[in-house]
């Protein structure tokens, strides 16, 4: 058997990041065992659908590495499909018109709440024959059992057990004959293939109210799996008062894709103690039985651990790549082709303990800043008439010098030693001059990158 999954947005909001991580576990469960995954569109809500969501749910994926085979499919546009299985389930007697009208459903429910019964509405036109109807707009219901309980196994939640007396005859199609989101997702699943519906709990009541169309056409049930909440660090469900909880949001504050991938895949789901692994081995380890049955937490400083480790060992012209798409995503200037050549030259030292893209735009401030470098606050203080002095000192004996660490290392430290100083000492003026920052990568890595010719242009700038 292929495995087929499905991520299936509502493109009424943007990629949340719940969702995110839904799609995610939904692409490497087909990714690790050579199936596909699918996505499809669920826009049957024409009110509150926009292509503006639908372009951000693309663009999320897209940036989170998330690839679907084949086209998006639209919901809406399998309409037709919809409305012929339920007719088709109203010509073999598994489902009745209902002419009921909002206000006689209404009026039984009222009654209900008073006399503190189930409210649940029981249709009296579930056995009324076809001569005794009425011409009169109707809906069309699917004809649940009244008795006994339903089992369905989750291969998160185990088995779950719900009451038949607690599920209501479900409209299939509404009066106007447009299909309801219940009908329709069943239908939809079941003509593309899809075999295993990875989804949040939250749809787990869902399942027995679609497990009657399944049971209704005797259509093969896919395998499901019901994946805990996200929740934020105080244990209520992940919204706005925790911070970003949007895809783009995530993209926008400059997280690696790579590091945001390993994160929301164990984020609910572990693989012994292994924090850190690639995509390969998510691939490869990933299964829906080591999903846990409690809530996920959202941290941040978890996050941002995982993604230093991945910014640590990505591949440097990857890196790059990500970095200009960053860039573009939030507007930035582009870098020009000399800073991208520069940026190159110096990932090695960029990489160590920068966690996201801002950051890493920060440590190579020195690389991407123009002469006469303008120095902030902190590192202005470092340039005292003393540290100056020295410098000017420092710059004609590095305008003769052998253009390597060694060498290099071996004249600052002469210099400090001179003045009766630690190289340490010397490295603050040193790092305002090359850098105009207080905080940097190593005087000596900004040197290498740098060159000769800009990095004595530097100091004489900063001495003089």
């Amino acid at each position: 058997m292929t495995v087929v999954t499905r991520f299936a947005p509502s493109p009424t909001g943007a990629l949340h990041i719940g969702g995110a991580r839904t799609a995610l576990f939904n692409w490497l469960y087909a990714r690790g065992r050579g199936g596909k995954f699918l996505l499809r569109i669920e826009d049957t809500d024409k009110a509150r659908s926009t292509e503006e969501n639908r372009q951000a749910i693309l663009d999320g994926l897209t940036w989170l590495g998330l690839d679907w085979d084949g086209e998006p499919i639209s919901q809406a546009a399998n309409a037709a499909r919809h409305a012929e299985v339920a007719h088709e389930l109203l010509a073999t007697g598994k489902a009745y018109k209902c002419f009921s009208t909002q206000d006689e459903i209404e009026a039984f429910r009222e009654k209900a709440r008073a006399e503190k019964t189930s409210t649940l509405f029981r249709s009296p036109w579930r056995d009324v024959q076809a001569a005794d109807h009425p011409d009169a707009p109707f809906v069309i219901r699917i004809k649940a059992p009244r008795e006994g309980q339903t089992t369905l196994h989750d291969e998160v939640q185990g088995d779950v057990t719900w009451s038949n007396d607690q599920l209501d005859d479900m409209i299939l199609l509404r009066s106007d004959g447009t299909p309801v989101y219940m009908h329709a997702v069943v239908v939809d699943d079941h003509d593309m293939g899809v075999t295993h519906v990875i989804r949040g709990d939250d749809h787990l009541a869902n399942a027995f109210r679609q497990n009657l169309i399944y049971e209704a056409m005797g259509w093969p049930k896919p395998t499901l799996a019901h994946i805990p909440l996200i929740y934020g660090p105080d244990g209520k469900k992940l919204s706005k008062r925790h911070g970003a909880t949007g895809a783009a949001e995530y993209q926008a504050l400059g997280y690696p894709a790579a590091g945001m991938r390993n994160y929301l895949t164990r984020l609910g789901w572990s693989h012994g103690d292994d924090e850190f692994f690639t995509d390969e081995q998510a691939r490869e380890w990933f299964d829906l039985g080591g999903i846990g049955k409690s809530p996920a937490r959202f941290d941040v400083k978890k996050l941002e651990n995982i993604c230093g480790q991945h910014v640590a060992v990505a591949d440097d012209a990857a890196l790059l790549h990500e970095l200009q798409a960053f860039l573009a995503a939030t507007h930035t200037s582009a870098l020009t082709d000399a800073q991208s050549i520069g940026m190159l030259k110096a990932m090695y030292c960029l990489k160590e303990r920068a966690k996201t893209f801002p950051e890493l735009i920060e440590k190579a401030h020195f690389l991407l800043t123009d002469r006469p470098v303008e120095p902030d606050e902190k590192a202005a203080a470092q340039l005292t008439d003393v540290s100056r002095r020295i410098l000017s000192e420092l710059t004609p004996q590095l305008q003769n010098a052998s253009w390597e660490r060694d060498a290099l290392e071996g004249i600052v430290a002469s210099v400090a030693e001179a003045h009766d100083t630690k190289l340490g000492k010397l490295a603050g003026p040193l790092r305002a001059a090359l850098a105009g920052r207080a905080v940097s990568p190593s005087v000596f890595d900004m040197m290498l990158v740098l060159g000769q010719d800009e990095t004595v242009a530097r100091l004489q700038d900063a001495s003089a």
